[in-house]
């Protein structure tokens, strides 16, 4: 183990500094300062090597977390990649993105604040970017087979990257005019600078991956002329079709999706000209869902220099501590403070939006009720409506599933109730061949889901096309818990 007496001699759990918030918000710089090495150590001291480790469960990608954290503790990084890299394609996302599930599964995390699990990893990615120690892996054969992955965001690249290593041809089709799906144009800088997506494709183009961009399948090219092409076609398109809220007053201007903003603000940052951005520059913005998503958008107003950012969320505020239906090691739901909470901005909850209001056609404030559960259900509360100015609204309200995008018409694979494309046991969709991985089959999720179904997919298309695999499964389709429990 690292530090037999670290849990006993470090109680304090000390996590990555932030920049200050005055600084923070006048740039699109990640947020978090590197930690400093002395403190690094003992935190990655503070893991007790448990007989039963539950944070290999926690997180979907059985991430070896102990081993890593004793050669974290013992200085030697070069090893601790390789054991990080033996389970997680892509550290450098996930120890950036992840709501961190394996530390709340964490033994030390009964009595005592859990261990930096995720600032540990993120430390042990970096520090092999900057001293070379990240080389790329071609494979040593070629197989003769050829897959096509559709969409490269997390779950898409891990499926990639798995077949190329073991020698099959993989083509990456993706219809923005980069790699990296909602990596590369969902996620705001501040949380994760773009260099950290270009240097892992580097790696992939290196390997032997190829990448197709700007190809819309479903119209540039069709879905069975994919099939009739290469052996294998995976669907990674992820879950992008928006919630809506059908209310009142919907049509006004000033109301749009989140993606429809952060998407462009995204592009501006990369240097792109973008035209009819939406402008949150002096206006006040009402963000309706408290999620990550929802957090973008008020981190991205206020560097765009909104006069206020309202969030409004329709259930309780969760608690601080766990809950009693939420006993370790499950993953609870909690009050978070992230970043961008900090930055400013004002958070309700239990409020109900009951109608959007206007003039002339333009977007005026959001009536909001106090919420009431009645019988099981969330309504507005007769009386206690009230106005709340707005001059921009956007939608943060989850996604309710994978777009069609002529998946059924062209190779008549099937969706299932809740809008994925339905699969069998071994990520095949009733169209032979044709596979689905991450959020398009699973509903909108983590990012180490989407890397644990893209390892596990990309072992059932090596096993389908060459009859046995070497490759991992992590995670079954059919395994939707966040527990061990």
């Amino acid at each position: 183990m690292a530090d037999p007496r670290g849990f006993l001699k470090v109680r304090q759990r000390e996590t990555q500094p932030r920049r200050p918030v005055p600084v923070r918000i006048m740039d699109w710089k990640e947020v978090y300062e590197a930690q400093d090495k002395g403190v690094l150590k003992s935190q990655a001291g503070r893991c007790m090597d448990c007989g039963v480790p539950f944070c290999h469960q926690g997180c979907p990608l059985g991430n070896l977390i102990p081993e890593w954290n004793d050669l974290t503790w013992r200085g030697k990084g070069e090893e601790a990649i390789e054991r990080l890299h033996a389970t997680n394609n892509f550290p450098e996302w996930t120890g950036r993105l992840c709501p961190a599930p394996c530390e709340a599964s964490c033994v030390l995390g009964i009595n005592q604040p859990a261990v930096t699990i995720k600032q540990v990893e993120v430390s042990i990615i970096d520090e092999a970017f900057e001293n070379g120690w990240v080389q790329p892996l071609p494979p040593t054969r070629l197989s003769g087979k050829t897959v096509a992955v559709v969409g490269s965001g997390p779950a898409g690249l891990a499926v990639a990257q798995q077949l190329t290593r073991v020698g099959h041809t993989v083509a990456v089709y993706e219809r923005d005019d980069k790699i990296g799906g909602l990596l590369r144009y969902g996620i705001p800088d501040f949380k994760m600078e773009k260099e950290q997506v270009d240097r892992r494709i580097e790696q992939m183009k290196a390997e032997g991956t190829r990448f197709r961009t700007g190809v819309n399948v479903g119209t540039d090219v069709t879905w069975e002329q994919l099939r009739r092409r290469y052996d294998a076609v995976v669907i990674a398109t992820g879950a992008t079709v928006p919630r809506d809220l059908p209310i009142p007053g919907r049509g006004l201007e000033g109301i749009h999706y989140a993606m429809d903003y952060l998407v462009p603000a995204n592009r501006v940052v990369a240097g792109e000209t973008v035209e009819n951005q939406i402008d949150a520059r002096g206006k006040h913005v009402v963000i309706l869902g408290g999620g990550d998503t929802g957090a973008d958008c008020l981190g991205t107003a206020h560097r765009h220099g909104a006069a206020s950012v309202t969030t409004l969320a329709i259930g309780k505020q969760p608690p601080l501590e766990r809950a009693a239906h939420q006993p370790w090691p499950t993953f609870p739901t909690l009050f978070e403070v992230a970043s961008a909470h900090e930055e400013g901005g004002e958070r309700t909850y239990l409020a109900s939006t009951v109608e959007f209001i206007g003039e002339d056609g333009k977007l005026t404030g959001v009536k909001v009720a106090e919420t009431e559960f009645v019988d099981g259900k969330r309504l507005p509360k007769a009386g206690t409506e009230h106005v709340i100015p707005a001059d921009l609204v956007f939608l943060s309200l989850g996604f309710t599933g994978a777009e069609p995008a002529g998946i059924t018409e062209q190779v008549h694979a099937e969706f299932d109730g809740r809008g994925n494309v339905a699969r069998d046991g071994y990520y095949m969709t009733n169209t032979e061949g044709v596979f689905v991985a991450g959020d398009a089959g699973r509903g909108q999720s983590l990012i180490v889901w989407a890397i644990a179904e893209g390892r596990a997919c990309a072992a059932a298309v090596d096993k389908h096309l060459m009859g046995s695999t070497i490759l991992p499964a992590p995670v079954a389709p059919t395994d939707r818990a966040i527990s061990v429990l």
